[in-house]
């Protein structure tokens, strides 16, 4: 039995009008997925990175301006450069005792960093969930929490060294001590801000007390427990540098307080420069932990 077909319509092509008869012309290939995805990551990537170069650039401009002057009391970037060419070279040599590169002592720094903040990190999610899922230990530990954390970090350091008689375990308590509060502060608040219906589906399950943790307590908070991670490695990093500074050895706090007192000032710039990229690194390493954990809701 003969069945008619419908034919598909044909595709016009316009063809350039200064082609001749019988030419091949070359059609128009459609941009990949790849390709086009390619493309707005570099746009996108462009457009984040622009206006922060561009910036850094002016600052760097005013910055060897006001201080190209013979007189000025700082000295101006290009004589940073210049001056401390071989810290930025060789940032790992030996010399010797405390006479090592930059490489090593922001290492070694970062060790103590670890080790205080990681302590911090199990005991104050611990505290917190205790506190934000007890109203009676909220009242009786919360005032407790807010009177301690309000204390400067150096102000441990003196009765840390008394106990523990050793600069490296203060410098790690100073730490711990530091980041604990915000960690403590920020995950109470995601306990308590769990909504009811969280708690009604876990009774409807007959969730255990360590199932309910798992599965709804920790997923739920964790929005707020990383932002505290987030201010906890910020703040460790900020009293490493400043205990450092007070009890020597090698470290990064210790390399700017040797070169303030040697009158190496562009040995501090540039010192100030790698503490605040580092501490840029870590604030975005744990964010991208973050993000993996919470996918996607937690805070940028």
């Amino acid at each position: 039995m003969s069945q008619t077909a419908a034919k598909a319509p044909a595709t016009v092509i316009a063809l350039p009008k200064s082609a001749a008869p019988g030419a091949v012309v070359a059609l128009p290939r459609a941009g990949t997925p790849v390709a086009a995805k390619a493309a707005r990551l570099a746009r996108e990537a462009g457009a984040n990175a622009l206006p922060p170069l561009v910036a850094l650039v002016a600052l760097l401009g005013l910055w060897e301006l006001l201080c190209y002057s013979p007189t000025s009391a700082l000295p101006p970037p290009s004589q940073v450069v210049s001056d401390t060419w071989e810290l930025i070279a060789n940032p790992f040599y030996v010399n010797g005792g405390n006479d090592v590169g930059l490489g090593w002592q922001i290492w070694a720094s970062l060790q103590r960093v670890a080790m205080g903040y990681a302590i911090a990190v199990v005991v104050g999610i611990a505290l917190g969930v205790l506190v934000g899922s007890s109203q009676l230990a909220m009242r009786g530990l919360d005032p407790i929490f807010q009177v301690l954390r309000t204390v400067p970090p150096l102000a441990w350091l003196p009765l840390s060294l008394a106990a523990f008689q050793d600069g490296q375990p203060s410098a790690i308590f100073v730490i711990f001590i530091t980041a604990v509060w915000p960690i403590i502060i920020n995950t109470a608040v995601g306990i308590r801000n769990i909504p009811q219906d969280y708690s009604n589906v876990a009774q409807v399950l007959r969730l255990n007390g360590f199932e309910y943790f798992g599965k709804i307590m920790l997923p739920a908070a964790a929005p707020y427990i990383f932002t505290g991670l987030r201010i906890g490695v910020g703040l460790s990093w900020l009293a490493i540098v400043a205990a450092e500074m007070l009890i020597g050895g090698v470290g990064i706090g210790f390399f700017i307080w040797d070169a303030w007192n040697s009158s190496l000032i562009s040995d501090i710039i540039l010192a100030l420069v790698y503490v605040g990229l580092v501490g840029f690194v870590l604030d975005r390493i744990v964010a991208f932990v973050g993000r993996l954990v919470t996918r996607g809701t937690s805070a940028a």
